[in-house]
């Protein structure tokens, strides 16, 4: 058995962001291979996010202490909770940057003492290499993927002079949506009438997403609509849109991977995003990639992605073949089994 441990208290919400969609695909697929693999969840009772899952098994443990019980292998999903005693060896994988709080650093270095460390990047593996300190050697890097729906969904055919530009992000400013809405204000934007910005509301249930939510809704030339839950619906969202923006926040927030910009380019979309954290990595053809927090340089990029016009089929193609949950889970199984002769698909080495 698999034990993916979530957040303690936290709710495993859908359609949220790249963690969730992440380690739920992971979960998938491993099952489907026949390997037992479950999210377990601590304080919540069965109140704990399973029914927007109905395909994946949950188990509710009461307290964090509980975790001790727990038999197979202890995966912690971005813990930051403190040391948590386990029957084997543990591993924790990390889709988020390391606290920017010198304050938080002994709680978090207590809770990663012993475990194993997964992470999603390179860069955010010498990240935490860095902050631990640990040998560059001893953080994996287990890439995330773009589900198969993306790859395969059919395009809608823009037959209108609109550009459809979308940003898919939380509603945070650690996801750079107020540089966006600064950029809005640049002339190579605001001079071209034919942009239609949609956003979701990723995020909106929080209280600093709720805020911009109320800015994003007063905008005249933003359209705001429900954040998709699902990856299949996601893809649907995507196939309508041209470009997939990624302004993401570089002053005090470092993107560890980008998923979004994966999912983008299955879709058959460009993606501007910033030039920051592991967002470089995840370019397979169809990223431009601009200098974070600053609106001119977002402006500009996008205008770039619109004189570029649309992705070529051959390069979604191509950029199918890259960034699966095959690929994902041949990689994870190596790290969790590292004596078995696994073989890794040619996505990335084992790092």
């Amino acid at each position: 058995m698999i034990n993916f441990i979530w957040s303690p208290g936290t709710r495993l919400p859908a359609g949220t962001g790249g963690t969730e969609n992440y380690t739920i695909g992971q979960v998938r697929e491993l099952i489907s291979r026949g390997v037992a693999a479950r999210i377990v969840t601590t304080g919540l009772g069965t109140q704990d996010g399973r029914e927007e899952f109905v395909d994946i098994p949950f188990k509710a443990l009461q307290t964090e202490a509980d975790i001790t019980t727990l038999e197979g292998i202890v995966i912690f999903v971005n813990d930051e909770t403190g040391a948590t005693k386990t029957k084997n060896p543990a591993f924790a994988i990390m889709h988020i940057p390391p606290p920017l709080r010198e304050a938080a650093r002994p709680a978090m270095l207590k809770a990663l003492e012993g475990r194993t460390l997964i992470t999603p990047s390179r860069y955010a593996a010498q990240l935490w290499a860095d902050y631990i300190p640990r040998p560059r050697a001893e953080v994996h890097v287990v890439y995330p993927f773009a589900e198969p729906c993306f790859a395969v969904q059919t395009r809608e055919y823009n037959n209108t002079a609109a550009v459809r530009i979308l940003f898919a992000g939380r509603l945070s400013a650690q996801k750079g949506v107020y540089t966006l809405l600064e950029a809005l204000h640049r002339d190579v934007l605001y001079s071209n009438s034919n942009l239609a910005f949609t956003v979701t509301t990723a995020g909106a249930d929080k209280p600093e997403g709720k805020l911009i939510k109320l800015l994003l809704d007063a905008h005249p030339n933003i359209t705001v609509i429900t954040a998709r839950k699902t990856p299949a619906a996601m893809a649907e969202l995507m196939a309508v849109q041209d470009i997939v923006v990624m302004p993401s926040n570089s002053q005090y927030w470092h993107e560890t991977f980008g998923i979004v910009s994966i999912e983008a380019q299955h879709s058959g979309c460009r993606v501007v995003a910033s030039n920051d954290g592991g967002l470089p990595e995840t370019d397979c053809g169809g990223v431009i990639l601009v200098k974070p927090d600053d609106s001119e340089a977002l402006a500009q990029g996008i205008a770039l992605a619109i004189s570029k016009g649309p992705l070529p089929e051959a390069i979604r193609r191509a950029v199918g073949t890259l960034y699966t949950v095959e690929q994902s889970v041949d990689n994870l199984l190596q790290v969790l089994y590292p004596t078995e002769k696994l073989v890794a698909r040619p996505n990335e080495k084992i790092q």
